[in-house]
């Protein structure tokens, strides 16, 4: 390989539920590509954030939280998650340090062990815990054998991510680059408005009702002016959560829109005429249409 050789390589962030894989990602590449919320199993589909390191293109792939699924959309997840990993150069399982529920990891890394992978460790959320215990995980970890290398970083202050990065980058394989020099993401711009609008309704309602709930872009037109005008479907499944999406005289999905209507402008750098609608859909979350946009298998 010569020094002026590019590089590419394909790099599978996996984790349980709220590991920071989509904070990572979007820490990596330099802005969001992955809508991110406190609440668990917020992905529901692979997403690729793309970074250039030098001569090497990383194509990094945030994948749903694995856990053990009961609904049909949760498993099409976890489906989604593990089909990931399958044509993947390397594979990052990234913990969450503070807060480990070791079940979930250890059932991950004997399924990676199982399939034959190899996989980087890297330990999340440093900044929240002392630095023996992190030894310690590290150690019990990595006495698995699964893993070729290990790396402490918090994905939200950006603490060690260039290590990462540094050692991806010159481990990637000789080869072309796969995407344009200025390409962030493969996401289509109608799937991203309407993830950016379940973000602010993810980040607004409580307990269950996020779970419930699924937004799809139904319209978008460009204007003459340069602007855009996009209207969203909000899906829920009884007519009590069209009531809490609304709000009181309409207060909560005014302020959703809004949010979302000012951050999509930041992301296409236009003009945005934003509309929402609610609507009731029983069964959304067992309809093959639905699965579709996120480019998971209903049958899975």
């Amino acid at each position: 390989m010569t020094e002026n050789s590019t590089r590419c390589g394909f790099v599978a962030l996996v984790g349980a539920p709220n590991a920071g894989k989509s904070t990572l990602i979007n820490r990596l590449v330099g802005t969001k590509v992955s809508i991110v919320t406190p609440k668990a199993q917020t992905t529901r589909a692979r997403v690729l954030g793309i970074v250039i390191r030098g001569m090497s293109q990383l194509i990094f792939m945030d994948t749903p939280g694995i856990h053990s699924p009961r609904r049909s959309l949760e498993r099409a997840m976890v489906d989604s998650a593990w089909r990931g990993i399958a044509d993947t150069d390397h594979i990052v399982l990234l913990i969450d340090s503070s807060s480990i529920r070791k079940s979930d990891v250890y059932t991950i890394i004997k399924r990676l062990d199982a399939l034959g992978h190899k996989a980087i460790l890297v330990l999340n959320k440093i900044d929240l815990v002392r630095r023996s215990a992190l030894l310690e995980l590290s150690a019990e970890l990595n006495s698995t054998g699964i893993f070729i290398e290990t790396f402490m970083i918090s994905a939200l202050t950006g603490d060690g991510n260039e290590d990462v990065l540094n050692f991806l980058a010159g481990h990637a394989s000789e080869g072309p680059w796969l995407y344009p020099e200025d390409q962030i993401s493969d996401m289509p711009e109608r799937l991203m408005a309407a993830e950016i609008a379940r973000e602010k309704l993810f980040l607004q309602l409580h307990q269950e009702l996020p779970y419930s709930l699924t937004v799809e872009t139904e319209t978008w037109e460009d204007r003459r002016d340069g602007s855009v005008k996009i209207g969203l479907v909000i899906y829920v499944r009884r007519v009590s959560q069209k009531a809490i999406v609304l709000g009181h005289g309409g207060r909560r999905i005014k302020s959703v829109g809004e949010m979302a209507r000012l951050e999509l402008q930041t992301i296409l750098d236009r003009r945005v005429h934003l509309f929402l609608f609610v609507k009731v859909r029983e069964n959304w979350v067992d309809d093959r249409e639905r699965f579709e946009p996120w480019g998971l298998r209903h049958d899975a």
